[in-house]
């Protein structure tokens, strides 16, 4: 027998943030995230994506064992500015037994029912700014820190409850040269000039502060467009500046204004930090920060983790000065390799960036819908 409880308390939620800990022990390429910090994104105390937003989160057993959990999400923004009806599920993980899935989404669906919202989607987060995606390709490969892992029979389960593709993403391999090829050069070269762009560089994280809140300005344009975008709020901003800016080597970061000072474009990669996360095993003490430090400075892949264009500059260029900069940047730390953060498939533009550049794509994630 199967039966769902929703985990309130920190020990409960700690149990939450924990399964996947067992499910996915035998397997190498399974990332764990930091469990700290996946309490307080579910803290809505310290979380204010909680302000327009509310989750429940639910657990699976069976024969005294737990086998798995599902979060259920209502984004407030999203429903009622943006006139989509949607109840979102998320941090979905469970054993090879459809019942167990059965049973988890039919909590999430009688969350969705009562608040008179019309079709349910996952796996996703709380905004647009956080993992998405169910894993569908490419599952030889290592996760990162800013995606799920799931089994292969995640999918097979969604098929047979008869849900049906929402969104999919994609995500890139690029081959680093030890130096940029001649047209990206020549180009880069070009555009800077025409356009007197100048490009800026960071040498620690308080020069990067001042920039951040355009930095996001910039994405809200960049993104607007894109079928699953919910507007950044400011109080998001302010969060992801405490919580995530200190794993970013300012090195990493790189910004280009116009001739009147204006941002009009940036890029933020990171060292890559799959192998350190994995040596941690989900806590930065004893020694899971020795370890997270050596990769932020010591590392032969990166991670593209955010580009923005203003929308006035976008097809003129700019990606070939971004490109550049980020050249220097990796042939001067030893990095070899880069992978993509997943990019919806209707991104043709995102795509585009890597044409002169050795790649390939290597993973595919998707959200599934139902109607309510």
């Amino acid at each position: 027998m199967i039966t769902i409880k929703e985990m309130k308390t920190k020990k409960e939620l700690t149990q939450f943030v924990k399964f996947p800990f067992s499910l996915y022990t035998k397997d190498s390429n399974w990332v764990p995230p930091l469990i700290n910090d996946e309490l307080e994104s579910m803290d809505s105390e310290k979380n204010p994506v909680f302000k327009n937003a509310e989750a429940h989160f639910f657990l699976a057993f069976k024969d005294g064992k737990t086998v798995g959990r599902i979060a259920a999400i209502i984004n407030r923004i999203e429903i009622d500015e943006q006139g989509k009806p949607k109840m979102r599920f998320g941090w979905f993980d469970t054993i090879d037994d459809i019942e167990v899935t059965k049973a988890l989404i039919a909590e999430v669906e009688k969350i969705g029912i009562a608040n008179n919202l019309k079709w349910i989607e996952g796996p996703v987060g709380f905004s647009n700014m956080e993992k998405a995606g169910l894993l569908i390709e490419g599952f030889e490969y290592l996760n990162t820190m800013i995606t799920w892992y799931n089994y292969p029979y995640y999918k097979e389960h969604f098929e047979k409850l008869n849900f049906e593709k929402a969104s999919e993403w994609v995500e890139f391999k690029i081959q680093i040269p030890e130096k940029s090829p001649e047209k990206v050069e020549k180009f880069a070269r070009i555009v800077q000039q025409r356009y007197k762009l100048k490009m800026i560089h960071f040498k620690n994280t308080k020069e990067i502060m001042p920039y951040v809140d355009d930095m996001f300005g910039l994405l809200n344009k960049t993104y607007s467009e894109l079928s699953t975008f919910v507007p950044i709020q400011q109080y998001q901003i302010d969060h992801y500046k405490e919580k995530y800016i200190k794993y970013i080597n300012p090195n990493y970061i790189k910004c280009i204004e116009d001739a009147n000072g204006k941002l009009i474009s940036f890029a933020i990669t990171m060292p890559s930090f799959s192998n350190a996360l994995k040596k941690a095993n989900g806590s930065l003490w004893p020694f899971g920060f020795i370890h997270m430090l050596r990769a932020r400075s010591k590392n032969d892949t990166a991670a593209f983790y955010l580009i923005g264009i203003d929308p006035e500059y976008q097809g003129k260029g700019l990606t070939a000065v971004i490109f550049q900069a980020m050249q220097d940047l990796f042939s001067a730390n030893g990095i070899t390799e880069v992978e993509t953060n997943p990019e919806l498939e209707e991104n043709k533009a995102i795509q585009q960036l890597w044409k002169n550049y050795e790649h390939v794509m290597h993973k595919k994630r998707r959200t599934y819908k139902r109607d309510l």
